[in-house]
């Protein structure tokens, strides 16, 4: 991934500290109940994935590729759950 130039940086920088009562809207309709039906909140979003090198143990790696195709995808799966457990109960 390629870094912004610093006046594109810049730009955004002094948008981003701009208060959204500046923003005009004068020329966007209002949003109804039914523009929402069907809506998926984040359908588009990918978790930014770091590579790394873990030592897990063979027994465990095995059962997870014994699930078929995905097994770090599936490690990744419990993982989470395991992250999101703990930090609801933390």
């Amino acid at each position: 991934m390629s870094k912004a130039p610093k006046s594109l940086s810049k730009e955004l920088a002094t948008l981003a500290a701009r208060p959204d009562t500046d923003i005009d809207f004068s020329d966007l309709p209002a949003t109804q109940e039914q523009d929402w039906n069907g809506a998926q909140r984040a359908k588009f979003y990918r978790p930014i994935k770091q590579q790394l090198t873990v030592r897990i143990d063979a027994d465990v790696l095995e059962w997870l590729k014994t699930q078929g195709t995905g097994y770090q995808t599936r490690l990744n799966e419990i993982l989470r759950d395991a992250m999101l457990k703990t930090a609801n109960h933390g």
